[in-house]
């Protein structure tokens, strides 16, 4: 009956959520090298959105306090030539792009972990050049 039906889609609203939680996104990020001293836009995907994570009920019994984050399962590695830097031999950038993202503990050695790190598009030389 009714009751049936609600429940079923209730929990299939439940998965599809589960499911949308986090996904590739496309962000734009500022490119910069030192002996270039200017940076450039470029567009890539990059994981966002959200995952499960569970807080600790008791203070007082010792537990690992482990949040997940998402993040990128696979990367690939693009690059791009920084024009007007012709003259430095070093004028190519390379830059990771996701392709694929999974829930999971951050990696301080490879992923800005910190609550509030610097945008994607932040740019040292002030505002970037557009580029595509």
């Amino acid at each position: 009956g009714p009751v049936m039906f609600s429940g079923s889609l209730f929990f299939l609203l439940v998965i599809c959520m589960t499911a949308i939680m986090f996904m590739l996104s496309n962000i734009t990020i500022a490119v910069e090298k030192e002996e270039c001293g200017f940076c450039i836009l470029v567009n890539a995907t990059w994981c966002s959105g959200y995952c499960f994570t569970k807080d600790r009920a008791s203070m007082i019994l010792p537990q690992k306090h482990v949040q997940n984050v998402c993040t990128f399962k696979s990367i690939v590695y693009e690059t791009v030539k920084i024009p007007g830097c012709a003259d430095h031999a070093e004028s190519f950038y390379f830059y990771p792009v996701a392709t694929g993202c999974h829930c999971s503990t951050c990696d301080t050695d490879i992923t800005d972990c910190t609550r509030r790190g610097l945008e994607p598009n932040y740019c040292s030389y002030g505002q970037p050049r557009i580029t595509e």
